[in-house]
């Protein structure tokens, strides 16, 4: 079990973009990923603490593809909506100053793909000293040993990997 301060930790839903979560993604389908990440936001949202919602847009497009907008779970839950033009989620997007502004020091993340937008803005985040945990059973990748490899290798180095009923809210570890 791994306890989280509401009042200092923000969960972050990377990419569960209509288009990403129908995508062919293992080990699990998208769609699991969104269901477990939907019930992490409402269990957030229950005990005080923010929900922030990223989505990637395509540069230099005058429109995006279809499907480009967040799940509608996921938007109905969001504090705030983060939007990237790279693989993570903290370059040029203002998402340090709105942490900051919640007073966050520990960001949960979920989302897709595991080893890309999960894995690269965690790896952002230890770099702006923020303490992370990835939900491994609200992440997905392209591919189960995209997957595995992150979460056994990667992510660890950068924070704490757990299922999301190993996640409770009282005094920080």
């Amino acid at each position: 079990m791994i306890n989280v301060d509401p009042s200092r930790t923000a969960l972050l839903l990377v990419d569960l973009m209509d288009r990403i979560v129908t995508a062919p993604l293992a080990p699990r389908p998208g769609v699991a990923a969104l269901e477990a990440s939907v019930a992490l936001a409402e269990r957030f949202r229950g005990a005080g603490a923010p929900v922030v919602a990223v989505r990637v847009e395509r540069p230099g497009v005058a429109e995006q593809p279809p499907g480009s907008d967040l799940a509608e779970q996921v938007a109905a839950l969001a504090d705030a909506v983060i939007v990237k033009r790279t693989v993570g989620a903290f370059h040029g997007t203002g998402l340090h100053d709105l942490l900051q502004r919640y007073g966050v020091d520990t960001l949960v993340l979920a989302g897709i793909a595991t080893n890309m937008g999960v894995e690269s803005t965690g790896r952002a985040a230890d770099d702006h000293g923020y303490a992370t945990v990835y939900v491994e059973d609200a992440m997905t990748a392209l591919s189960a040993e995209e997957h595995r490899a992150a979460v056994s290798l990667d992510l660890p180095r950068f924070g704490k990997v757990v299922q999301s009923g190993e996640l409770e809210f009282g005094a920080a570890e």
